[in-house]
């Protein structure tokens, strides 16, 4: 079975999950949340295998690589890293019904690299840039941090839509409190600052032994110091000025925006050394 097989059936694994938790939430059914963490976990399964056989099938061509060379392959890890960070969260936090905010974003992703025409899902020889073996390293820890934003980015939405008055007995009042919400989201942009932090510099060793210096203000470089900087104020008004809440929640949802143009954006609308990515 080709990794592209497996990988499609992982995107429809990650929307029954989706869908599943999307229900729990709706019709106040504990045993669709529960059974749709089971689901998640087997897409997880699907989705590790998939890279692995994916990465097996470059060499087995000959360009042996390992698969996070495309926009394709690049969407596939997202999910992976986004799901892996989620499992952890439920499992520790016990509150299933975060995932109603989780799971969807999991499946968009790669949903969009499965079924999206414009995405091919060939295997294809690295550009002469990207034969390094900076490659895993400065992809991971990118990919960890964008995971932890996202996350993120679904507690902060959940915590602007969840009601002052947690009284009555409405969807959004089902949510965990607003003190719970808003140190999850801390917690995840600490998370995906410091792995953002190390992408950014395994980064600029990985361009100067490529391109011969470590900082080109590129435009992926350049909207990745931005998201830095958004995220690094954000830390800053938590700690030093004890923000909190809704107003971290807002400039929460800021970063997250900014992580999509640094990942999206920039490949579509901007040109430059990352354009391949």
């Amino acid at each position: 079975m080709e990794s592209s097989l497996i990988l499609s059936i992982t995107t429809f694994v990650y929307a029954i999950a989706s869908f599943l938790y999307i229900g729990s939430w709706t019709f106040k059914k504990e045993i669709l949340a529960k059974t749709g963490f089971f689901i998640l976990v087997g897409g997880f399964l699907l989705n590790t295998s998939g890279i692995i056989m994916r990465w097996i099938e470059s060499y087995k061509i000959g360009y042996g690589h390992a698969p996070f060379s495309n926009m394709y392959e690049s969407l596939v890890f997202f999910s992976w890293t986004v799901c892996i960070l989620y499992i952890f969260v439920e499992l520790k936090y016990k509150e299933r019904i975060i995932g109603v905010f989780a799971t969807p974003l999991i499946f968009l992703a790669i949903a969009y690299a499965s079924l999206s025409p414009s995405i091919g899902n060939e295997i294809a020889p690295l550009i002469p840039a990207l034969k390094s073996n900076w490659l895993i390293a400065h992809v991971i820890t990118c990919f960890l941090g964008y995971a932890g934003f996202t996350i993120a980015f679904g507690f902060s939405i959940m915590h602007l839509v969840k009601p002052e008055n947690n009284e009555g007995n409405t969807l959004f009042s089902r949510f965990p409190s607003s003190s719970v919400m808003d140190e999850l989201t801390y917690q995840m942009i600490v998370f995906g600052f410091l792995f953002l932090t190390i992408g950014i510099i395994t980064g600029a060793v990985w361009a100067n032994s490529a391109w011969g210096k470590y900082w080109s203000w590129d435009p992926k470089e350049t909207w990745s110091l931005i998201t830095w900087i958004i995220y690094a104020i954000l830390l800053h008004l938590r700690v030093s000025w004890g923000w909190y809440g809704k107003k971290i929640a807002w400039i929460s949802i800021l970063g997250f925006l900014a992580v999509m143009f640094t990942y999206f954006g920039v490949n579509y609308f901007l040109s430059g050394l990352h354009s391949y990515g």
